[in-house]
């Protein structure tokens, strides 16, 4: 398959493209767009065909729900069979941006793109582009990450390129992704809303909202079998082609067991990574050292990840060490994808 790569600015978007990339989604094809979160590979939502054709193209487990993306509040209404209290409180607060509510679905969506559940995942961008990309296309875009299935998700093109070139009808070049993690997910399917997937709108802020809300076990637990609500829960995900491992314990001690760690790894021939924060960085002395950002700033080590776990595989790394992050707000993000990039291999001190 040719992939055809077009440019887009968010601040000056050709509608003729867009509306050429809309038209590959209403004949069934594939395209892969920016959103403020990453890059989303975008199908049309209420097509069982074009669902398979999403599983294939990341070679993705059918059970893994696909997010449906709308541009327009009032294109729920004919997606789930009622939209609750909760879910109109919640996207009053934080609609369009990068949270997902799953909701009881309509017979609309096909289990295709659900992954088989009798719910759906909805989420609202507040990228522009994606926003007129999905209005272009019918309104309705079932959209994982733009990446093979377990690799880091994609916050630039050059990523989506390298995963989807050949794979796909087109990719929307539209810069690097702002946030850089995924949506925060919440389920409202039961009485007590459960945060699923953590993000950039935290546990915290959902509770200014809604008032209780439970958090799945999954989040920072690796044992878990159950099947998933949502994507990112059941596999391994975001990983780096080398072996991650994350040092978790006092600042000093972290240190010095990575650089012991390294320096064996170093001395058996393996190419080390160390990922570090700014505070900390001049204290590794063994590996490639890749500053994350500093520990005052989240959102930079949010923003910073995949793209770090990414540039350990263009530059072959074998092995990469990395300090742990608190898991309150934006920190339990950061934390829920290293824990699944690492395989939960912690090494605690």
């Amino acid at each position: 398959m040719n992939t055809k790569i077009i440019k887009i600015d968010e601040e000056n978007i050709d509608e003729e493209l867009i509306k050429q990339a809309g038209q590959i989604i209403k004949d069934g094809g594939l395209v892969a767009f920016p959103t403020e979160t990453v890059y989303g590979l975008g199908g049309d939502a209420l097509s069982s065909d074009s669902s398979k054709k999403i599983y294939a193209a990341k070679g993705r487990p059918s059970d893994n729900p696909l997010i449906v993306h709308i541009a327009d509040i009032k294109d729920m209404d004919a997606i789930v069979l009622k939209v609750t209290e909760n879910a109109k409180k919640l996207a009053d607060r934080f609609w369009p941006g990068p949270l997902t509510m799953i909701l009881k679905k309509s017979d609309r969506v096909p289990f295709e793109t659900t992954g088989g559940l009798d719910s759906v995942a909805i989420r609202m961008p507040v990228h522009k582009t994606a926003a007129a990309f999905i209005k272009a296309a019918g309104g309705y875009i079932a959209a994982p990450s733009a990446n093979i299935s377990g690799k880091p998700s994609p916050t630039s093109a050059k990523y989506v390129i390298q995963d989807m070139d050949g794979r796909i009808d087109m990719i929307i070049d539209g810069g690097d992704s702002g946030i850089g993690l995924e949506s925060t997910i919440v389920d409202l399917t039961g009485e007590i809303p459960v945060l699923l997937r953590p993000g950039y709108i935290t546990l915290e802020q959902l509770k200014e909202v809604l008032g209780q809300v439970d958090v799945d076990k999954t989040i920072l637990d690796g044992d878990c079998k159950e099947r998933p609500k949502a994507p990112g829960m059941k596999y391994r995900h975001y990983a780096p082609k080398g072996d991650l491992t994350i040092v978790d314990g006092k600042a000093k001690e972290v240190i010095e067991r990575i650089n012991e760690l390294a320096r064996e790894a170093e001395g058996k021939d393996k190419k080390v990574c160390v990922i570090a924060t700014d505070e900390n960085a001049d204290r590794y002395d063994a590996g490639i050292i890749k500053s994350i950002g500093s520990r005052n700033d989240e959102d930079i080590i949010a923003h910073r990840l995949y793209t770090i776990l990414r540039e350990c595989d263009d530059e072959n790394i074998d092995i990469i060490y990395s300090e742990s992050f608190d898991s309150a707000g934006i920190g339990q993000a950061i934390m829920n994808r290293l824990l699944k990039a690492a395989g939960h291999h912690v090494i605690h001190i």
